[in-house]
């Protein structure tokens, strides 16, 4: 499972996708990103998401979130891409 950090902004958001990307091909086939921990975030934070998707799904795995605040499955949803950032149904994955 990969987690965000507490803080995800503009000015963090290139060494989170970095240090996230480098363990990414060791995860299983389906990628599941931890957003619990968030709660400082700008639309960068979905920026990574994004590109952290495009990335699992280049490997061939599958991409999930959980725990993504409200606030960000909001802005998700008002850019037009809740779709791409899919929420695992169930009890989190631990």
């Amino acid at each position: 499972m990969l987690k965000l950090p507490q803080t995800l902004t503009q000015t963090t958001a290139m060494a989170c996708l970095r240090d996230l990307s480098a363990t990414l091909g060791a995860q299983p086939e389906q990628v599941v990103v931890d957003a619990q921990a968030l709660s400082r975030f700008d639309s960068a934070a979905l920026a990574v998401l994004l590109a952290l998707r495009r990335q699992a799904l280049t490997l061939h795995k599958t991409f999930i979130t959980v725990g993504l605040p409200q606030r960000l499955s909001d802005l998700a949803g008002l850019y037009g891409i809740s779709e791409l950032l899919p929420a695992q149904v169930g009890s989190p994955v631990k």
